[in-house]
């Protein structure tokens, strides 16, 4: 149960970094976050592999990295949606 918990708020708090660092405007807010950071360290450890610290089954560095190109991702498939309507 403890260890449910514990994936939740690193992919929240991952998720938040990944936006901050693109600074771009996640929507969903909280519910967001968590699925760009669960979205963002698959990413990155399919990307960059699993290195650097690990928390709570997160590789840090490499989830960070991994959100903040999912929200750059997400972001930029917004604004082309956003230009074709």
């Amino acid at each position: 149960m403890w260890g449910l918990l514990l994936s939740i708020a690193m992919a929240i708090l991952i998720g938040i970094i990944g936006d901050a660092l693109v600074r771009s405007r996640m929507p969903g807010g909280v519910f967001g976050s968590m699925i760009a950071g669960f979205a963002g360290a698959w990413l990155g450890i399919l990307l960059l592999g699993a290195w650097g610290p690990v928390i709570a089954g997160f590789p840090i560095i490499p989830s960070i990295i991994g959100s903040a190109l999912f929200v750059f991702l997400l972001g930029m498939l917004g604004q082309a949606l956003r230009k074709a309507a």
